[in-house]
């Protein structure tokens, strides 16, 4: 039986393996069920025939890097080993197993319940991005089954915090890991027959006006915090139209343009009440880096936009407090490692495929910044991520299963 065709005949066990996935509620923050999946997926890569284990983040790292809430969290990343007989180069698979919180209005009742329905398998992280590990496991059971050996080593890792800033994840993984890739494959950001050789950048602001409280019956005594946030997101527009004329062309043929979101999250200070003036209000910026930006430039022009509005509100008084950042990527697709990918996932989907550019951001730019090897993005994906009834496809899940599989044994470096 070829690696293929178990594929097909284990699509079940497919689904099986991903519903215990979803069932783990691995939700970040805070960072649920971690030690519970990462003892699994150790489990399950062994039975895979890899070597595995877990690697804890130490509490002192812990304690820095996270809010107070989330010390009693902890950190795990899994990483699998398979030698391949007389290979030379090694190739590096990437997943993380952390999902965003779920909210209600998911049709099945709860989001964490991996009902299989007319081909498609519904849940929180079914398609960002527990679909992915699924996948992978079962195309490395499926060379075992077969008794096909890939043409290179194979390392997997399993890891935290990505849905945060995967400083824990694949931001420690990447310096502390005891690993040796030559090429690495993220298994999100592409999918169908799109192969991602790139993505977005991001920094995340917190913006906080500060006002003085007053009897709302005397507004005039106060100063309006409200108003004067108000005052200073609408400035903002003159900025997100120059964001707007600088582009970036995909391979694809996509024009891209970095782009602000404004007020994710919003707050009112401690003591708010209809009858008072507010004294502080509060808004997020998302500024998305196109990959010819830098993380550095795109801060420091938002940051001097945004001292420049206030001087020009008369009474605005800001404090800018940086959140996080996560740097963009891309490389050319012109190694043999991406020629590689886009042949398999070509065989499997039928078609050519093509090189893409996400607009999100993933753990690519780890291994292609800090590791400096050739990096790409594929896994079978879904709908409605981070959203009410994310759900994934079988079909999709076999067949990027199949590419994964392919890979190995088709490219050797």
């Amino acid at each position: 039986m070829t690696p293929a065709a178990y594929l097909d005949a284990h699509a079940g066990n497919l689904t099986a393996l991903l519903r215990r996935f979803v069932r783990l509620r691995t939700v970040n923050p805070p960072g649920e069920n971690y030690a519970a999946i990462t003892a699994l997926l150790v489990r399950e890569l062994r039975a895979a025939g890899l070597t595995a284990q877990r690697y804890p983040i130490p509490s002192e790292l812990l304690k820095k890097q996270l809010p107070r809430a989330q010390h009693a969290f902890p950190r795990y990343n899994v990483l699998g080993r398979l030698a391949a007989p007389g290979a030379g180069k090694t190739v590096h698979f990437n997943a993380h197993y952390d999902v965003v919180p779920a909210g209600g209005g998911w049709r099945h009742g709860s989001a964490f319940s991996g009902v299989v329905e007319d081909g498609w398998i519904y849940g929180r992280g079914t398609a960002d991005m527990k679909g992915s590990i699924a996948a992978l496991l079962l195309a490395l059971r499926a060379l075992r089954a077969a008794g096909v050996a890939p043409l290179m080593n194979v390392e997997v890792s399993f890891t935290a915090d990505e849905e945060t800033d995967s400083a824990l994840g694949a931001g420690w993984f990447v310096r502390h890991a005891p690993i040796a890739p030559d090429y690495a494959v993220v298994m999100e950001g592409g999918e169908g027959n799109t192969v991602c050789c790139g993505h977005n950048g991001v920094v995340w602001l917190n913006v906080t006006v500060h006002g003085r409280a007053a009897h709302g019956s005397l507004p005039e005594r106060g100063v309006n915090a409200f108003e004067k946030m108000a005052a200073l997101v609408l400035a903002l527009d003159a900025h997100k139209r120059a964001l707007a004329r600088r582009t970036f062309a995909s391979p694809d043929g996509r024009t891209m343009r970095p782009t602000l979101n404004i007020g994710g999250v919003f707050a009112p200070g401690p003591g708010g009440k209809i009858n008072t003036v507010p004294a502080l209000a509060s808004f997020s910026i998302d500024r998305r880096v196109l990959p010819r930006e830098t993380v550095a430039s795109a801060e420091r022009e938002l940051r001097a936009f945004l001292r420049a509005a206030a001087l020009k509100i008369p009474g605005c008084r800001i404090t800018v407090e940086k959140v996080s950042d996560n740097h963009p990527c891309f490389t050319s697709p012109t190694h043999p490692f991406f020629a590689a990918m886009a042949g398999c996932v070509g065989r499997v989907h039928g078609g050519r495929a093509d090189f893409g550019v996400s607009t999100g951001f993933n753990d690519m730019h780890f291994f292609s910044h800090y590791r400096k090897i050739p990096t790409l993005g594929y896994g079978p994906g879904g709908q409605h991520e981070h959203g009410a009834d994310e759900r994934a496809k079988v079909k999709e899940l076999v067949a990027s299963a199949k590419i994964y599989a392919e890979l190995m044994t088709r490219f050797a470096g």
